[in-house]
C-alpha cells in the first residue's frame, strides 16, 4: 500500500518556548513539523518524530525565504504558525533604534513575508495561519509601548488576512496570550510571578492550537485570549 504523505507545519522560533510545545504537539497531532529557529541544541524533538529543525534566524529575509519555497516544493502546507518574538521593554526613549527596528522586523515583517511567501499553498490546501501575538495587542503598555505596538500590528493583519481569504478555506487565528513562563522577558527587569497562577505555560498555548484544529470544517474560531487567574510580575 503507498505510503500517504503526512501534512506538514512551519513553525518559527520552534527551538524554545512556546514555539517548541507547538511544535511537539503538532508532532504528536500526526503532523510533519518544519521548525526555524537559531538553536536548536536543547532541543529533544528529532526526525524520527517528524520534527525537522532548520536553522534560519526570520532576520534573514533571503534564507527565510528560501527555506520556505523549498519546504513547500517538496510538503504539503496545511500549517503556518507564525511564534517567533523578541521583546524589549522600559521607557520608549531608552530603546535604541537597532532595538525598534528588531521588533518591528521579528514581530511584524517576519510574519507578512512568511505568509505572503506560504499564502498560494495554503489557499489550495484550505490551511491555517496561526499568529502568536499577545495580550499587550489590546491594551496600553507603557515601558512597553514599541512592543505592543508590532503585537497591535500583527492581530490586525490576521484579522485583515481573515477576512480576504476566508473564501478560499484559509483559517486565520490569533492566539493572545498573557504572561508565559518562558525567555521572552530575559531583556526586562521583570519576570513571571512566583505563583503557579500567575503565568501560562508554554503547552497552554499549545493546547488553545489544538482546540482550534479540532474544530470543524466551515466553523473558525479566530481569536484565543489565554489569561492566568491572577496577575502578578516580580522585579529582578
Amino acid at each position: 500500500m503507498e505510503r500517504v504523505a503526512k501534512k506538514a507545519a512551519i513553525v518559527t522560533g520552534a527551538s524554545s518556548g512556546i514555539g517548541y510545545a507547538i511544535s511537539r504537539k503538532l508532532c504528536e497531532l500526526g503532523y510533519q513539523v518544519f521548525g526555524l529557529g537559531r538553536n536548536f541544541e536543547k532541543v529533544q524533538l528529532r526526525e524520527e518524530d517528524d520534527f525537522h529543525p532548520i536553522v534560519c534566524d526570520v532576520l534573514d529575509t533571503d534564507r527565510l525565504c528560501d527555506c520556505v519555497k523549498q519546504i513547500a516544493s517538496m510538503h504539503q502546507i496545511h500549517i503556518l504558525v507564525n511564534n517567533a518574538g523578541v521583546g524589549y521593554y522600559g521607557l520608549h526613549e531608552e530603546l535604541s533604534p537597532g532595538k525598534i527596528k528588531e521588533l518591528v522586523r521579528t514581530n511584524l515583517e517576519a510574519p507578512m513575508i512568511l505568509t505572503q511567501q506560504l499564502l498560494r499553498h495554503l489557499k489550495k490546501n484550505r490551511g491555517y495561519v496561526i499568529n502568536i501575538s499577545s495580550v499587550t495587542a489590546t491594551e496600553s503598555n507603557p515601558h512597553g509601548c514599541a512592543y505592543g505596538a508590532t503585537k497591535a500590528g500583527l492581530a490586525s493583519f490576521s484579522h485583515s488576512l481573515f477576512d480576504e481569504t476566508r473564501k478560499y478555506g484559509v483559517k486565520v487565528v490569533t492566539i493572545f496570550p498573557d504572561m508565559t513562563k518562558t525567555s521572552l522577558y530575559r531583556n526586562a527587569d521583570f519576570r513571571e510571578g512566583d505563583e503557579a497562577e500567575s503565568y501560562l505555560l508554554p503547552e497552554e498555548a499549545a493546547s488553545a492550537v489544538e482546540f482550534v484544529l479540532s474544530q470543524r470544517e466551515g466553523m473558525i474560531v479566530s481569536d484565543i485570549t489565554l489569561k492566568p487567574q491572577i496577575h502578578r510580575i516580580k522585579r529582578k
